[in-house]
């Protein structure tokens, strides 16, 4: 069965998309949005990791900026490439050719079949597909995406960081009616990566395990550097639900977002209570951590064995 994914390729983007590769799913396309850094980095990062891991699936320009407001990344945390890294770093590669997202996520929902998509940053490339194609949007089965806070956020005190980015696409995505599991910050951390996660990669002893254990060590550092014993692995957490559903609790809510306020812009708010509003999305409630553990690092493993 083939599926989507729309991702900002970070690191953690990068984990998410080898744990579906390596899953029983074949990757139909991904599609580029702004997010970690701005949309110009975005492209290089995914040339660098296509190049680096042989990537043979098509690969779309989305969104540079937001619905509304100003662009917003995630560089203060992640640097300017938006993957820090203990050494290695992704190869120069030849650039992108240049391919609309837009109008390929509309062929895609086009076809036949299911239409399943991972979306791993913020949701303006699927946005924009409900606005101006409300009956392809309608076509898609699933929408699985790494986003948003039950209790908090982590870019602001009330915002996760992929809704902060563009609350506005978050917002249409809800209205549209998709079918949105959100896998929030709560749930993704309950699957932390230490330090010592990164050895088993590097010790591999394929062509790619120093240059995989070195960015993700520089993703662990992130959390480490901090205090904090350990990283969430946000993306691959939900690509784990995306592929292994069956090891997710998902409940049904009404999830809406803010989208005013210098203090609650980009918080979702999620009401589980069926006597207080009527349910229009699923949130991840809890996953066997031990598990997603297993295929996330399995996946890295895997693929610093090439």
């Amino acid at each position: 069965m083939g599926v989507w994914i729309d991702t900002d390729m970070g690191f953690d983007d990068i984990a998410a998309i080898l744990v579906v590769a390596q899953s029983e799913f074949e990757i139909d396309g991904v599609s580029l949005v702004f997010g970690n850094t701005p949309l110009p980095q975005v492209r290089m990062n995914a040339a660098g990791a296509a190049s680096a891991f042989g990537w043979r699936f098509p690969i779309h320009t989305g969104r540079a900026m937001p619905v509304l407001g100003k662009l917003e990344t995630a560089q203060a945390i992640l640097g300017e490439t938006g993957i820090p890294t203990s050494g290695k770093s992704l190869p120069k590669a030849a650039a992108l050719a240049e391919s609309d997202a837009f109008a390929a996520l509309c062929r895609w929902l086009e076809r036949k079949g299911q239409h399943r998509i991972l979306a791993l940053g913020p949701l303006t490339n699927i946005a924009a597909v409900a606005l101006a194609r409300p009956d392809l949007a309608a076509r898609i089965t699933e929408l699985v995406w790494m986003g948003g806070g039950v209790t908090s956020g982590n870019h602001t005190a009330s915002a996760e960081f992929n809704a902060l980015a563009d609350p506005e696409a978050l917002s249409i995505v809800i209205a549209h009616g998709l079918p949105l599991r959100m896998v929030d910050l709560d749930l993704c951390r309950k699957v932390l990566a230490r330090p010592e996660d990164a050895e088993p990669v590097r010790n591999a002893g394929g062509a790619n395990a120093e240059l995989i254990a070195d960015m993700f060590s520089g993703y662990i550092r992130i959390g480490t550097s901090r205090g904090r014993p350990a990283m969430a692995i946000y993306d691959p957490s939900a690509a784990v639900a995306f592929v292994t559903p069956d090891i997710v609790s998902f409940r049904p809510a009404h999830i809406d977002v803010e989208l005013q306020g210098a203090l609650t812009r980009g918080r979702t708010v999620v009401e589980t209570r069926a006597t207080h509003a009527t349910f229009n999305a699923q949130f991840a409630a809890d996953i066997d951590a031990d598990m997603a553990r297993v295929i996330i690092l399995a996946a890295l493993v895997n693929e610093a064995r090439k």
